[in-house]
């Protein structure tokens, strides 16, 4: 799941300070997700995140890598 929140934000140029001004999650748990250092995470920030990215929670956790 986390290497395809970073994959969509990389994707629309998006760092990952204006991805959690835009979410409302916290930098650093966007951090760790990437990164793989936490791997669960609670249904409404896979929801918070989704919107700002402008996809879906199943593109996001569904979906295999381009």
């Amino acid at each position: 799941m986390g290497y395809k929140i970073k994959e969509i934000r990389t994707q629309k140029k998006m760092t990952q300070t204006e991805l959690a001004a835009k979410s409302g999650v916290s930098r650093s748990i966007i951090a760790q997700l990437e990164s793989g250092r936490r791997t669960r995470t609670t249904t409404s920030t896979l929801i918070k995140l989704a919107a700002a990215l402008e996809t879906t929670v199943d593109t996001i956790f569904f979906e295999n890598r381009v």
